[in-house]
């Protein structure tokens, strides 16, 4: 089995410390847009002053798909999963990686530390997962799928970035020792 080439821990947690701070403003964004607002209407015939048969309602849920796309939250979150998508098709162009290794890295003294890229190479599939489904949920019309799907990322890529606890990379080791992914085990012939 060819041996994995191994890269600078530091790498991931300073992609992980930009993406903390756009998840922490797109879960902000999301929090104030039309996910987690009421839409009120009322009947033709009732009396405005009288509530008792309004039609409480989500305004995400209301919302046309024209407005559910142009929330801010929602455009926020979109952007964050094509550079997570891209972070897993290809890392090394990922800009995050290009301008730690181009900028950060030079002025750091050499690594001391190194890593195997695919669990955090797999903590970016499960961050995309994470979105992703939050995005759908929200063009579905569900109310306050978009902020917790935001704010769920954004707590695994502030654990990452300030604590070097990688959610996704436990993730893809556990998943790694029950034998479902990674390492192939010899066949019995």
């Amino acid at each position: 089995m060819p041996e994995v080439q191994r890269i600078d821990v530091r790498g991931p947690r300073f992609a992980a410390s930009i993406t903390a701070v756009l998840l922490l403003i797109a879960t902000f964004l999301s929090l104030i847009g039309i996910s987690t607002q009421r839409a009120t209407g009322f009947f033709a015939y009732q009396p405005l002053a009288d509530k008792t048969y309004g039609i409480d309602t989500w305004a995400v849920a209301s919302a046309s798909l024209g407005a559910r796309v142009a929330d801010p939250g929602f455009l926020l979150v979109l952007v964050i999963a094509a550079l997570f998508l891209w972070g897993v098709v290809s890392p090394r162009t990922a800009p995050w990686g290009v301008l730690y290794r181009r900028v950060v890295q030079p002025r750091l003294a050499p690594p001391t530390e190194f890593e195997d890229p695919r669990p955090p190479r797999f903590a970016q599939g499960v961050g995309l997962f994470v979105t992703v489904v939050g995005l759908l949920l929200h063009l579905a019309g569900v109310p306050w799928a978009l902020p917790i799907a935001a704010a769920a990322a954004f707590i695994a890529a502030f654990l990452n970035a300030v604590f070097g606890l990688c959610l996704g990379c436990q993730l893809y080791l556990l998943l790694q020792r029950a034998g479902l992914i990674g390492r192939r085990r010899p066949s019995a012939a």
